[in-house]
């Protein structure tokens, strides 16, 4: 598992222009925080942000969240969502607007890709034993590659080549390459990025060790394991029905992943189908 050092703390918050939580976010976790807070005033607050609204009712309207009707009410959608749900998916829906400037890499696809992990560790905690919230597996599938947005702004003439010598030259992993490069790597400074918006422990965990092979292995907290467990497949997932090809390391840790959600290969395979058919759906 990846320590976080003073070094590499300092060389962040000096080096990284980390995206301030928006107002609307900070607004919702106090309504969320204060015990005498209600979800009428929330429901209120995110009525007020068209963008936010409709980009609510279309992921809870989605075949892949699953459910039975349609919700065309963002005050409807709040109450059966919860607070701390809402809060969430705001997380991971204002993630995506918040990077700006010049770039070495273009983010719809990097964002096209996240909410299609999303989605995938959604419909994956749908049909396994264990029970996890729907909010943080979308929200960690949209974080958990946020920190590439971060670098490719930062080193928006170096960083490209970077991701295509990782793809090109397998002797090394990505983040190897981006330590290499640049320092630190895109786990890392997504890390920080969820914290600093008060996302929660076990998703910032996650994403911060989510290229570790080993981490199911050596961590201890059952809930941080299934969250690993389900991005780790739900990306694999993506990658071999979009590209035809495992990410990296995938048989490194496929084994592990599949014992920590109670399944096999053939639920596994099951779950492609079924995912690419949910696709043809919505497109």
């Amino acid at each position: 598992m990846i320590p976080i050092t003073q070094d590499v703390i300092d060389y962040v918050t000096e080096g990284f222009t980390i995206p301030s939580m928006p107002k609307i976010l900070i607004a919702v976790q106090k309504i969320c925080a204060d015990e005498d807070g209600n979800i009428t005033d929330l429901a209120a607050l995110v009525s007020t942000d068209i963008g936010l609204s409709s980009a609510i009712l279309k992921t809870i309207n989605s075949p892949i969240y699953g459910m039975n009707r349609a919700i065309s009410d963002i005050s409807q959608a709040v109450m059966l969502l919860g607070m701390g749900s809402v809060a969430t998916l705001i997380s991971g829906i204002l993630i995506k607007q918040s990077f700006q400037g010049e770039s070495a890499i273009r983010f719809e696809r990097l964002w096209d890709n996240s909410s299609l992990v999303a989605d995938t560790m959604v419909f994956i905690g749908q049909n396994i034993e264990d029970k996890i919230p729907p909010e943080n597996l979308y929200t960690a599938g949209l974080f958990h590659d946020c920190g590439i947005a971060a670098m490719s702004i930062k080193f928006f003439s170096t960083y490209l080549e970077t991701l295509l010598t990782a793809n090109e030259d397998h002797s090394k992993t990505q983040v190897e390459f981006e330590n290499e490069y640049h320092k630190s790597n895109h786990a890392v400074i997504g890390y920080f990025i969820a914290s600093g918006w008060k996302l929660q422990r076990d998703i910032c965990k996650v994403i911060l060790n989510h290229h570790e092979a080993d981490f199911l292995q050596h961590n201890k907290d059952h809930m941080e394991n299934l969250v690993y467990a389900t991005l780790k497949i739900a990306d694999n997932l993506v990658s071999s029905i979009k590209r035809r090809q495992n990410i990296e390391g995938w048989n490194d840790v496929k084994e592990s992943c599949y014992f920590q959600l109670g399944i096999n290969e053939d639920i596994y395979l099951d779950l492609s189908e079924d995912i690419e058919e949910l696709w043809q759906k919505i497109e």
